[in-house]
C-alpha cells in the first residue's frame, strides 16, 4: 500500500509540475506559442512524458482551467453561504479582489491571457452551476438583487450589471498586477482602492432606499 500511495503522491506532483510549467509559459508567451515540447522542456522533461498525463496542449489548458477557476470558486465559498444577496455580491468582490493579490500569477493566467475557443461542455466544471461556476455564482446574485428591486431600475440587465462588477474588480487589479511597482505612480493599498471602487460600483447601483439603509446602518 505504501508503495502505492508513494507512486500515486509521485504521479500527482509531476502533474503539478507540468501545469505550473504550462501557466508561466502561457502567461509569458501566450498559449498558442507555447507547445508541448516547450513546456517539457521548461521542467526536462521528456514530451512523451508529458503525454502520459495530458492526451494535448487543449487537455492540459482544460485541465490548467479547471484547477485555477475551481480555486477562485473555492475561495468565495464562505461568501456564497452569505443570504442577503447585495452583501453576498460585496463579499465575492472582496474575494475575488484577495484571490488576484495572492494568486497573481493564477490571475494573470485566468484574466490576463487570451485563451483558444473552446466548448464549456469540454470543461469537468458544470457550465453554469453556481456551485462550481464562479461566473454563475456572481450572475445568480446579481440576478437575485435585482429580482428583490434592490437595483434602480434602469439596472435591469443582468448580464450588463454582472459583467460590470466583474469589470470594476478586474480593472483595479489587473492595474495593481501589471503596473503596481511603477516608481512613476507611487501605487499604494491596493486593497483598499480595488475595495473602494467596486463598494461605489455597487452603492451606484441601489435604489436610494437601500443606499439610505446602508448609510443608516453604519456605526
Amino acid at each position: 500500500m505504501a508503495s502505492v500511495d508513494r507512486r500515486a503522491r509521485e504521479k500527482n506532483e509531476t502533474r503539478e509540475r507540468i501545469l505550473a510549467a504550462a501557466r508561466d509559459l502561457f502567461v509569458r508567451e501566450g498559449v498558442e506559442a507555447v507547445s508541448m515540447r516547450k513546456i517539457a522542456d521548461a521542467i526536462e522533461y521528456t514530451p512523451a512524458a508529458i503525454y502520459t498525463h495530458f492526451a494535448d496542449k487543449h487537455a492540459l489548458m482544460l485541465a490548467l482551467c479547471d484547477s485555477d477557476f475551481g480555486l477562485l470558486r473555492e475561495a468565495m465559498g464562505e461568501a456564497a453561504r452569505e443570504p442577503d444577496p447585495v452583501e453576498r455580491l460585496r463579499r465575492c468582490g472582496r474575494a475575488y479582489i484577495d484571490f488576484g493579490f495572492a494568486h497573481p500569477h493564477h490571475y494573470r493566467f485566468m484574466f490576463m491571457t487570451k485563451f483558444p475557443a473552446y466548448d464549456p461542455k469540454e470543461s469537468p466544471c458544470e457550465h453554469g452551476n453556481p456551485d462550481e461556476d464562479a461566473y454563475a455564482l456572481l450572475l445568480d446574485t446579481v440576478r437575485a438583487c435585482i429580482g428583490q428591486g434592490r437595483f434602480r431600475e434602469e439596472y435591469r440587465d443582468v448580464h450588463v450589471v454582472t459583467q460590470a462588477c466583474w469589470g470594476a474588480v478586474h480593472g483595479i487589479v489587473s492595474l495593481y498586477l501589471t503596473h503596481g511597482e511603477d516608481p512613476w505612480v507611487n501605487f499604494v493599498h491596493a486593497r483598499e482602492s480595488a475595495e473602494l471602487l467596486y463598494s461605489a460600483c455597487i452603492d451606484g447601483l441601489l435604489r436610494r432606499e437601500s443606499a439610505a439603509g446602508r448609510e443608516g446602518a453604519k456605526p
